[in-house]
C-alpha cells in the first residue's frame, strides 16, 4: 500500500505568545520530526498560525520582534500567519519591518494597505508542492480588529468572504486546501460549514484545544491551545494515482513530555538577557520613589494618571491599580524598568461620554469586587484587576460628581482617559459602544516614559 499512498505530515503552533520556556523543545521536536519524515520519503511542513508575538517578554520587545522571526527560521518553518499580536501592538513601521529576514512566507488574505493593496511582505495564498507532486493550497486570515488596525494605517477585510473566494479558487489547483485561521474556534467552524473545499483549518486566538481533532462535515479542524503547551500535527494521506486525499487525521504532543535539558534552561535565559540587554536605555531621572498599592491611590498611580491626563488632553482619567507590576525606585528610569513595570500590549482610549453616562461608569467603578479580581488576556499581564483610581474625577460630600471643579452635568460631553481593555464590553458595557478615539501605536508605557521625560525635564 506504501508505494501507492503520499503520507503528508503538517505540524503547527499557535499563539506561543512569546512564551519561551518551552521553545527549545519544541525546536528540538520539530526539527526531528522533519528529519525522519525525509528518511522515508514524507513530507513535511511546519506552520505557525499567529500572535507567535507577545511585547511583554523583553526578548520580543528588545529585538521589536525581529527575534521571534530568528527563532522561527532556525526551526525551518515553512509558513505563518499573523495574529492580532503581530498585527496590532506593533506600529505599522515595525510590522513593515518585522519579516525583512524571515526564510518563510507570511500568508494572510485580509491584511491590505488603505488602498486595497496587498502588503509588500505577505501573500494572500500560496501553493505548495511536495516531491511526489500533491499540491497544498495554503491561505490564511487574521482576527478583525477594524478600528485598532484603520488606527494604525491598515484596512482589515471580513476575513470569511475573502477566504472564500480564494478557497474556491485554490481548489481548483491544488489537492489539500489548508486555511491558517487566527480567528477563533467559533469562526473556524463557521467557516468550515460555509466554505467545505477547505480540507484542513488550523486554529488560534481563541487558545482552544483539539486534542485529536474536530470533524465539521469533511473538513479537519486541528488546534494547540496557548504558550508553547503543545504542537500540533496532521496527518494526510493521498492516493498517489489520483491525488485524492484518503485518511487525515490529528494529534497534539504535550511539549512538558518532551525532555528538558540544561541547555535548554540556559538558552530560555539566555533570550531575557538579551532582551534585557537591549532595553538598558535611559528614559528619564526619578528622583524620589514612587510607590504602587494594589488598593487606593499610591504616588505612582498619580503620577500615571497625570499622565493619561497630559498625553490625551482628556477632561478626567479612569484605570486599575493591577496594571503596575511593582514601583519605580529613585534614580534613572530605564525602557526596561518601564517595561517590567507596564508590560501589557495595551493602548490608552479617549471615551467620549454623556455626564449621566460617567456619572453610572464612576458608581459601576466603586464596586469593591475589583481589588481581587483576577483577570486572563484583554492585554493584561498582570494578575489581579486592583482598585479603580479616579483623576480628576470625584464626589464630595453631598454625593455630587465632579470633574476638576466643574459639576459634572447630564447633556454635556466629557472626555475619559482610560485603557483599551475597558471599552471591550466586559467591565464597563456602556464603553463598548461609546464613541472612542484608541491612542495608537502607544503603549501605555510610552505614555508613562514620555510624561516622565517631559515632566522632570521641565521642572
Amino acid at each position: 500500500m506504501k508505494e501507492t499512498v503520499s503520507t503528508i505530515h503538517i505540524y503547527h503552533t499557535n499563539d506561543v505568545h512569546s512564551h519561551f520556556e518551552n521553545w527549545p523543545q519544541i525546536k528540538r521536536f520539530l526539527q526531528q520530526r522533519k528529519e525522519q519524515a525525509a528518511k522515508v520519503g514524507e513530507a513535511c511542513f511546519i506552520f505557525d498560525i499567529g500572535d507567535h508575538i507577545d511585547r511583554s517578554h523583553p526578548y520580543t520587545e528588545g529585538t521589536i520582534g525581529k527575534g521571534n522571526v530568528k527563532l522561527l527560521n532556525e526551526v525551518g518553518y515553512d509558513a505563518v500567519t499573523i495574529g492580532n499580536n503581530e498585527g496590532i501592538t506593533m506600529s505599522k513601521q515595525a510590522l513593515n519591518m518585522l519579516y525583512e529576514e524571515a526564510l518563510f512566507d507570511v500568508i494572510i488574505c485580509n491584511l491590505k494597505e488603505v488602498d486595497g493593496e496587498q502588503p509588500f511582505w505577505t501573500k494572500p495564498f500560496k501553493i505548495l508542492e511536495t516531491e511526489d507532486g500533491v499540491r497544498i493550497g495554503l491561505v490564511g486570515a487574521t482576527a478583525p480588529y477594524y478600528e485598532f488596525y484603520r488606527q494604525l494605517g491598515w484596512e482589515i477585510v471580513e476575513p470569511h468572504a475573502e477566504l472564500q473566494k480564494i478557497v474556491r479558487v485554490l481548489r481548483k489547483e491544488s489537492d489539500i486546501v489548508v486555511c491558517l485561521s487566527h480567528l477563533g474556534i467559533r469562526d473556524d467552524r463557521l467557516l468550515a460549514a460555509e466554505c467545505p473545499e477547505l480540507d484542513i483549518i488550523l486554529g488560534a486566538h481563541t487558545h482552544h484545544l483539539l486534542q485529536n481533532g474536530e470533524w465539521v462535515e469533511d473538513t479537519l479542524l486541528g488546534a494547540a491551545e496557548k504558550f508553547g503547551h503543545y504542537v500540533g500535527h496532521i496527518r494526510v494521506d493521498v492516493d498517489r494515482m489520483t491525488n485524492q486525499v484518503i485518511h487525515m487525521e490529528a494529534e497534539v504532543f504535550p511539549t512538558n513530555m518532551m525532555e528538558q535539558t540544561a541547555e535548554d534552561v540556559e538558552q530560555v535565559n539566555a533570550y531575557i538577557i538579551e532582551g534585557e540587554k537591549a532595553l538598558n536605555v535611559p528614559v528619564f531621572y526619578n528622583p524620589s520613589p514612587l510607590f504602587q498599592k494594589l488598593t487606593g491611590d499610591s504616588s505612582l498611580s498619580s503620577f500615571f494618571g497625570r499622565a493619561l491626563l497630559a498625553y490625551t488632553n482628556a477632561d478626567c482619567v479612569l484605570f486599575n491599580a493591577g496594571i503596575f507590576l511593582g514601583s519605580l525606585d529613585e534614580g534613572w528610569v530605564t525602557k526596561g524598568d518601564l517595561h517590567a513595570l507596564l508590560p501589557h500590549p495595551i493602548n490608552p482610549c479617549i471615551v467620549h461620554l454623556d455626564g449621566s453616562e460617567l456619572l453610572t461608569i464612576y458608581e459601576q467603578s466603586l464596586d469593591p469586587k475589583w481589588a481581587e479580581m483576577e483577570i486572563k488576556g484583554l492585554g493584561f499581564r498582570g494578575t489581579f484587576m486592583g482598585s479603580m483610581i479616579h483623576e480628576r474625577l470625584f464626589r464630595n460630600r453631598e454625593g455630587q460628581l465632579f470633574v476638576g471643579n466643574q459639576l459634572v452635568e447630564r447633556g454635556k460631553t466629557y472626555k475619559l482617559a482610560t485603557l483599551d481593555m475597558f471599552t471591550f464590553g466586559f467591565f464597563f458595557p456602556s464603553l463598548k459602544e461609546a464613541p472612542k478615539e484608541y491612542i495608537m501605536p502607544e503603549m501605555i508605557r510610552d505614555v508613562l516614559g514620555w510624561y516622565g521625560k517631559k515632566y522632570f525635564h521641565e521642572r
